[in-house]
C-alpha cells in the first residue's frame, strides 16, 4: 500500500470517527433536550392538576374535576391524562391509551418523579405520575398521570440521524479526497527526490538532491542522501583512479618482461645471455611483487582492516629505538652517498611496532634517496602533553607547492622520469605511510622550502 493511500485512509478514518462521535453527542444532546422539554410540559400540567385537586372540599367538586381538567387539555392532541381514585376507580382517562399499572402503583407525592416511557399500540409515550391529596377529610390521594406522545420527537430524530449519517459518509469521502490531494501534494518533494536520484549513474555521481527546495521534515533526509552520494562519488573516483594507476604502473614492468622475453626467443643465445635476461626479469618480478603487496595493504586500509590490526597488535613502541635500528639498516647506503644520519629526542607511543617501523622506513628511504652528498637526514622526536611529534627532514631540492598536496596519492611522483629511470620504488611508499599513521589515529604533513623538506607525524603518547 502506497504512502498516499495510507494517508488518505487515515484522513478518511479519522474524520469518520470524529464525525460519528460528534453525531452521537449531538443526537444524545437533542434527545436530552426533548426529554427536558417534555418534563417541563408534564410538570406544568401536574401543577395545574394539583392546584385544582387541592381545592376539592366536597364530593360535588370532586365530581366536577374530570370536566374541569378535561377542558384544560383541550387542543393538546399529544397530551394524555388519567386521574384515578383508590376507592372510586378511574375518574378521567384519555382514549386509546393505557397507562402502565406498575408506574401508577408506585406514584408518590414527590415533587420530581422520574419520567417513565412505554409503548402502546405501536406508539411511544413519555409520562409522569404523582399522588395529590384532596381537601376532603378521609379522602385518599388521587393518582394523576400525564403523558406525551413522542412520535413526532422520534420522527425528528430518525430524520436527523439519517441526514447526519449521510453527511458523515459524504464528509468522510470528501475528507478522503482532500487527504489524497494533500498527501499527493505533500509527497511531491519525495517524488522530485526520487526523480533526481534516478539521474545518479556511475557516470553522473555529481547529482545532488535539492535541500532548500524540500520541506523541513525532508531536509535532513536530503542532506543525509547527499552526504551518501558524496561518499559514493569519492569512493568511485578513488577506485577509478586506483584502477587506472594500477593499470598504468603494471603496464611498464609487464611490457619490459614481454619485450625481453620476445627478444631472447628471437634467436638462439648462450647460457650467459639467458642468465642476464632471467636476472633482469627477476628484478621486474620483484618490483611487481612489491607493488602487489603494497596494493593489498592499501586495499585493507580502505576497509578499515589496518585499524583492526593496530588494535590487535598494539604495544608500547619506543620511536627512538626504532629509528636507531633503521639507521643501522641504512648506514651502508648513507655512507655510500656521504649522508649523515642524525637523531634528536625520544618518544613513546602505543601501536603496531612493525607497521610504524615500515612507515619510518619509507620516510627515511625517501630522505636518503633525495639528499645530496654531504647532506644530512635529521629525525627529531618531541613531546606535548598528549602527543608525540616525529619529524624527518633532509636537505635537497625544494618540492614545488603544486606537488606537495599530492605527494601522498598512490603512484604519484614529483619527478616521474627520474623515478622510472632509477627503477626504485613503486610510488606507494608515502601513501602507505599515510595509511599507517591514520590507522594509528594520527596525522602526517609535509613542508618544503629553501632546499629543506620535512615530513611531520603526530601520534598519541603512550
Amino acid at each position: 500500500m502506497s504512502l498516499t493511500t495510507r494517508l488518505t485512509l487515515l484522513f478518511a478514518t479519522g474524520s469518520s470517527v470524529v464525525l460519528l462521535a460528534l453525531g452521537w453527542l449531538i443526537g444524545a444532546s437533542i434527545e436530552r433536550h426533548f426529554e427536558e422539554q417534555d418534563r417541563d410540559a408534564l410538570a406544568g400540567k401536574i401543577m395545574l392538576a394539583r392546584h385544582a385537586i387541592e381545592r376539592i372540599s366536597t364530593p360535588q367538586l370532586l365530581a366536577q374535576l374530570p370536566q374541569q381538567l378535561g377542558d384544560a387539555i383541550v387542543g393538546h392532541h399529544d397530551l394524555l391524562i388519567q386521574i384515578a381514585s383508590p376507592d372510586k376507580g378511574v375518574l378521567l382517562a384519555s382514549p386509546n391509551v393505557v397507562f402502565p399499572a406498575q408506574w401508577l402503583a408506585t406514584a408518590s407525592d414527590a415533587p420530581l418523579e422520574p419520567l417513565f416511557k412505554w409503548s402502546h399500540d405501536g406508539r411511544d409515550y413519555r409520562g409522569l405520575a404523582t399522588a395529590i391529596p384532596t381537601g376532603m377529610a378521609g379522602q385518599a390521594p388521587l393518582v394523576v398521570a400525564v403523558a406525551i406522545d413522542i412520535e413526532h420527537h422520534q420522527m425528528f430524530m430518525t430524520t436527523f440521524m439519517h441526514t447526519l449519517w449521510l453527511f458523515v459518509v459524504g464528509a468522510a469521502a470528501a475528507t478522503g479526497l482532500l487527504g489524497w490531494i494533500a498527501a499527493s501534494r505533500g509527497l511531491a518533494p519525495l517524488r522530485a527526490m526520487r526523480e533526481r536520484a534516478a539521474l545518479v549513474t556511475a557516470h553522473k555521481l555529481d547529482q545532488r538532491l535539492p535541500v532548500d527546495a524540500v520541506p523541513a521534515e525532508l531536509a535532513d533526509l536530503a542532506a543525509t542522501l547527499n552526504e551518501m552520494l558524496a561518499r559514493l562519488e569519492d569512493a568511485f573516483r578513488r577506485l577509478s583512479d586506483f584502477s587506472s594507476d594500477i593499470a598504468h604502473e603494471l603496464r611498464t614492468p609487464v611490457s619490459n618482461l614481454m619485450t625481453q622475453t620476445q627478444v631472447s626467443l628471437s634467436r638462439a643465445r648462450d647460457a650467459a645471455s639467458y642468465r642476464d635476461i632471467l636476472e633482469s626479469n627477476a628484478e621486474e618480478f620483484e618490483r611487481l611483487a612489491r607493488m602487489i603487496s603494497d596494493m593489498l595493504f592499501l586495499a585493507k586500509t580502505e576497509y578499515g582492516l589496518s585499524a583492526d590490526l593496530v588494535l590487535a597488535h598494539s604495544e608500547p613502541v619506543d620511536l627512538a629505538r626504532e629509528v636507531r635500528d633503521l639507521f643501522d639498516f641504512y648506514e651502508a647506503l648513507a655512507d655510500e652517498k656521504g649522508v649523515r644520519l642524525v637523531l634528536l629526542g625520544d618518544g613513546l607511543v602505543h601501536g603496531d611496532r612493525l607497521m610504524l617501523r615500515r612507515a619510518l622506513s619509507n620516510l627515511l628511504s625517501n630522505a636518503l634517496r633525495y639528499t645530496p652528498p654531504g647532506g644530512a637526514v635529521t629525525v627529531t622526536l618531541s613531546r606535548t602533553p598528549t602527543h608525540c611529534r616525529l619529524a624527518v627532514e633532509n636537505e635537497g631540492e625544494t618540492i614545488a607547492p603544486e606537488h606537495l598536496a599530492r605527494l601522498f596519492e598512490r603512484f604519484y611522483r614529483a619527478d616521474p622520469s627520474r623515478q622510472h629511470a632509477s627503477g626504485e620504488g613503486t610510488g606507494l611508499g608515502l601513501a602507505i605511510t599515510q595509511a599507517i599513521v591514520r590507522a594509528h589515529q594520527g596525522s602526517i604533513s609535509v613542508t618544503s622550502s629553501q632546499g629543506r623538506t620535512g615530513f611531520f607525524i603526530e601520534l598519541k603518547q603512550a
